[in-house]
């Protein structure tokens, strides 16, 4: 059975998103796409907060976020207790984000990375693994 990626965002983000759809099918993930389905302005928390809520459900483990600034979106999904999204524009801090702090959603600013950057740190991200350890105890310690 592939995994589950939950991917979602708004119309500054839909290009990206499409195309990491697609992409990500291909490599074998099953991809549910909570919207926006086409570039027409619309506000962001329509589609972010019923993501954040299949992820936080359990039914993925994983998201993908995106907006123009990366921001928007990633405001919205931490307002969810069982939600950790990271603001990622390199692949390092997509590393890092999973491998430190147990990140569940990945933000991407689309209006400032390029679509085959974008397609590299997902990748990064989702085949990423929480290091635990130390990094639990601070992980552990961030629901208020």
């Amino acid at each position: 059975m592939s995994e589950k990626i939950a991917i979602g965002g708004d119309h500054a983000g839909f290009a990206y998103k499409q195309q990491l759809i697609d992409r990500l099918e291909k490599k074998g993930y099953e991809v549910k796409d909570f919207g926006p389905y086409t570039d027409a302005s619309v506000d962001y928390p329509d589609y972010v907060h019923p993501l954040c809520e299949a992820v936080e459900s359990g039914e993925f483990r994983l998201g993908v976020i995106l907006c123009g600034s990366g921001n928007g979106v990633a405001i919205t999904a931490n307002k969810h207790q069982a939600i950790r999204a990271a603001i990622c524009w390199n692949e390092e801090l997509a590393e890092l984000a999973r491998q430190h702090n147990d990140a569940n959603l990945i933000s991407i600013p689309s209006r400032f990375v390029s679509f085959e950057l974008t397609e590299k740190m997902v990748l990064r991200f989702l085949t990423t693994e929480f290091e635990g350890g130390r990094h639990a105890r601070r992980v552990n310690k961030i629901p208020c």
